[in-house]
């Protein structure tokens, strides 16, 4: 059993740095709590970085993350870990460029802070930023108690005046389900492997979306009403991984389906408990036919 911290133990770690923006800025809550995480491992990376001034010829700053230390640190699948790449990607946060004759790819993480924004503030002191924030809070009821960890937030980052008036509540009914979806199981890599089936998966896709984005209050699935919370739980927790299997099992299916939207529920639905089960039945099965 762990035991209490007491006095200043806590002080005791290091830590990551994530930067709050990434979960207040309204243009990245489409991005993953896992990518936010791994961006915060890269700035880690970065620091190492320019120590050991690895730069390219304009002076920029790159480090080298493979997939596999990406699977180690988060404790995610290949698939999974490719697919974090790509969110960061696509948004811009990182860059990627090929090195070639097997070598890794070195990665350039963005700096996403305007450069109008960074010359306002980077004059200021750290106290005058505390008190702009504070007078911020008090105008929208925000928490006006800055603690250590806010004021050393505050000593590193620059806060753009763009996001004085940002609205901290999620509003679940401007939330695109769908890009969410396909960055969390890596529609890319599922429509390239299952090309054919294109139809298929994004069918799937838009029934996931269709239903985290449901207000009902219960579901049918497998014959019975279950909560739509709960589903909505499991129905974020499905990766890549997850999908391959319902695609494997549809696709192997050689009974009539009366109700495909039922079936597909019901698979998705049991996906994260059934799919270990089935892959050690599979594998069993071969290794029986092969001695």
């Amino acid at each position: 059993m762990f035991d209490y911290f007491y006095g200043h133990q806590s002080e005791q770690f290091t830590f990551y740095r994530i930067p709050k923006v990434l979960f207040i800025d309204p243009k990245f809550k489409k991005l993953s709590i896992e990518a936010k995480l791994l961006y915060g491992l890269f700035l880690d990376r970065m620091s190492l970085s320019a120590k050991n001034e690895w730069f390219d010829e304009q002076g920029r700053v790159f480090i080298i993350f493979t997939i596999e230390e990406i699977m180690e640190a988060l404790g995610c699948a290949k698939a999974k870990s490719v697919g974090l790449l790509k969110e960061l990607e696509t948004i811009s946060l990182i860059e990627r460029k090929r090195q070639g004759l097997g070598k890794p790819n070195i990665i350039f993480v963005k700096n996403f802070l305007e450069k109008s924004n960074f010359k306002k503030y980077e004059n200021q002191t750290s106290g005058g930023l505390i008190n702009e924030l504070q007078e911020v809070s008090k105008s929208n009821g925000i928490n006006t108690y800055l603690s250590d960890t806010d004021i050393n937030d505050i000593n590193h980052s620059f806060i753009p005046s763009e996001y004085d008036r940002i609205e901290l509540e999620r509003n679940d009914s401007e939330f695109d389900y769908i890009d969410f979806v396909k960055a969390q199981v890596d529609y890319a890599s599922l429509v390239q492997v299952y090309h054919d089936y294109k139809k298929m998966v994004d069918e799937i896709i838009m029934l996931v979306a269709d239903t985290l984005s449901s207000n009902k209050e219960t579901i049918r699935i497998a014959g019975e009403e279950k909560s739509l919370e709960v589903v909505k739980r499991k129905f974020m927790k499905l990766e890549y991984e997850h999908i391959q299997f319902v695609l494997d099992c549809l696709l192997e299916n050689t009974t009539k389906i009366r109700n495909i939207k039922q079936y597909l529920l019901t698979s998705l639905y049991n996906a994260t408990q059934t799919i270990d089960s089935y892959y050690t039945t599979l594998v069993n099965h071969d290794l029986k036919g092969n001695y």
